[in-house]
């Protein structure tokens, strides 16, 4: 017996240091706490983390191998950015996967599973109601986070999560739009009512129309935008001084 349990000890070890510290910072970048395209000093994540900065170049090196972060040549380590060519594959992508997921989590979705998505829905409310546009984003990948892991859809959760950065960025532009928080948060509402009802087909369709609605205001809001604004751009990370009178 003593024997197994040190097995068992070996086969479900701790996480390392670097485990710890490359979860913080992918957390910080998703939340956007770190913008895209900005600079990430090793020096200075090295004392926020409390590592060595040889444990954050490894970081740094499984989030470039994950799409987080991109080595700018004249830079180095940078919040990875949006294309501009991406955005409308990432709204077509959005649509299809979770669409797919909420129809599979109607037909799927026991009592505590309703309760758990519930329990988001709430917490997206309250972040709405404080217009707190990181307490959104929590809210809103928590609920989603859930939606896939019932309908076990992990497969197409794992491509979500390898655009969630850009889908942040672009979620927090639109929700600050006057009035789409609001719109936004029926939307998802609409969708897990669908949910508890075990309404596959109109599950799908809501979770459709909310990215695609998502989608409209994101485009309408880059074309008003002149072009060295718009999210991801070099102009708009780095903007010029204002010249003097």
């Amino acid at each position: 017996m003593t024997e197994k349990r040190r097995v068992l000890r070996l086969l479900a070890p701790q996480k390392s240091l670097r485990e710890h510290a490359q979860e913080a910072v992918r957390r910080a970048i998703l939340e956007l706490r770190f913008q895209p395209g900005e600079r990430l000093v090793e020096r200075t994540l090295g004392a926020e983390l409390g590592v060595s900065r040889t444990v954050v170049r490894e970081v740094l090196r499984f989030l470039e191998a994950e799409g987080l972060i991109e080595i700018s040549r004249n830079r180095g380590p940078v919040v990875a950015t949006i294309k501009p060519d991406d955005i409308e594959q990432i709204y077509e992508l959005r649509a299809l996967l979770e669409g797919s997921a909420a129809a599979a989590c109607a037909r799927l979705a026991e009592t505590a599973d309703i309760a758990e998505l519930e329990r988001a829905i709430r917490e997206l409310r309250e972040a709405s109601a404080k217009d707190d546009p990181l307490l959104t984003i929590r809210a809103t990948n928590k609920f989603y986070e859930r939606m896939f892991a019932i309908s076990r859809k992990s497969v197409a959760w794992s491509v979500v999560e390898t655009l969630n950065l850009r889908i942040n960025a672009l979620r927090t532009m639109t929700t600050r739009t006057p009035g789409r928080q609001q719109v936004a948060l029926r939307e998802m509402e609409k969708i897990f009512r669908a949910i508890a009802a075990g309404d596959a087909k109109t599950a799908r369709a809501a979770a459709i129309e909310h990215v695609e609605a998502a989608g409209a205001v994101a485009r309408r809001l880059l074309a008003e935008q002149p072009p060295a604004e718009r999210p991801g751009t070099a102009a708009a990370r780095h903007p010029k001084p204002a010249a003097a009178d």
